[in-house]
């Protein structure tokens, strides 16, 4: 699994693994998102985005599947 430092006010960690496109997300509230299916550009996008967390709400949260986390 790969870990990626973000510059983020609501994102506190992002990991991917890419055999199945798992893409784990642990916000600084605590909370943890895991999705499926996710290409590695999706991440590389996110990651290296302005904003990863506006990058997150519009790109990655309401298209790939979730998985409970």
């Amino acid at each position: 699994m790969e870990t990626f430092d973000v510059n983020s006010r609501i994102i506190k960690k992002v990991a991917f693994l890419a055999s199945g496109g798992q893409l784990w997300i642990e916000f600084r509230n605590g909370q943890q998102r895991l999705y499926r299916n996710v290409p590695r550009k999706a991440v590389e996008a996110l990651v290296s985005a302005r904003s990863p967390g506006q990058h997150y709400l519009e790109h990655i949260r309401n298209h790939f599947p979730r998985t409970a986390a």
